[in-house]
């Protein structure tokens, strides 16, 4: 695990969606509103809508647009309801392709998705056709600036975490999904300016494709993170492959 950079490909991934900025608000937004609806306009007990915010704040929106959406969520219960789905398949040469939605309008969002799968090479899947192939867990990137690494190790081991190593120019640590904010906090607390904090879904395995399956993979990919309806793409297609295909 150490080998592989989860620091640098989250940022590879930033850079890439930094091109869809109007896009990123509308999806946190979203994330913003479902997470109201669901458990309430509190982010002291709702970790959903604490998470969604600390994305915002990472993604410069500004805190009177998070208020805004906040308040209109608490608002008109009759209004928009957006619902939680999960769309497998597979794309180009076999790779294994998830896709979180958060749509009001399933029917649109599902004929979208097994649209972008058809023309980019893939094919859209029954459910738990691949999800088997993918685990999340959560992450929380600590600034090393400052910092011994054993003091690091100890105080995440010490505050929950299950692992540590430099990864960079942060500590990477890794956390149950269910302790993520608390051991987040017991960090911040201890001092620890925090980077960033997410849950990320991991493939099992990951696979290398040939150069014409690569760069319809990515184009799929493309695609997929367009969708206004789609809040994340997973894949086990090899990221340090992808990079090198991008980059070229």
């Amino acid at each position: 695990m150490a080998g592989h950079s989860k620091w640098n490909n989250i940022k590879h991934r930033k850079e890439r969606q930094d091109a869809k900025r109007a896009k990123i608000f509308t999806k946190l937004s979203k994330e913003i509103f479902a997470a109201v609806r669901e458990a309430g306009d509190d982010p002291s007990t709702n970790l959903r809508l604490r998470a969604a915010i600390a994305k915002a704040k990472a993604e410069n929106i500004p805190g009177d647009n998070v208020e805004r959406t906040i308040k209109k969520a608490s608002g008109d219960t009759s209004g928009i309801q957006y619902e939680e789905i999960t769309y497998e398949g597979y794309g180009p040469g076999g790779a294994a392709v998830m896709v979180e939605v958060l749509t009001d309008n399933k029917n649109r969002s599902v004929a979208e998705i097994r649209h972008a799968f058809n023309k980019n090479g893939g094919n859209m899947g029954e459910s738990g056709c691949v999800a088997f192939m993918f685990h999340k867990n959560g992450y929380i990137f600590l600034s090393s600036e400052g910092v011994e690494e054993e003091t690091a190790m100890l105080d995440a081991i010490e505050a929950g975490a299950d692992d540590v190593w430099q990864d960079e120019e942060v500590f990477t640590v890794t956390v149950p999904v269910k302790e993520l904010e608390q051991v987040k906090a017991e960090l911040e607390e201890k001092g620890y300016k925090v980077e960033k904090a997410e849950v990320l879904m991991e493939p099992e395995t990951t696979v290398e494709l040939n150069e014409e399956n690569a760069e319809a993979m990515i184009k799929l990919i493309d695609v997929l993170e367009e969708n206004d309806d789609v809040q994340d793409v997973h894949h086990n297609y090899d990221w340090n492959e992808m990079q090198e295909q991008i980059n070229q």
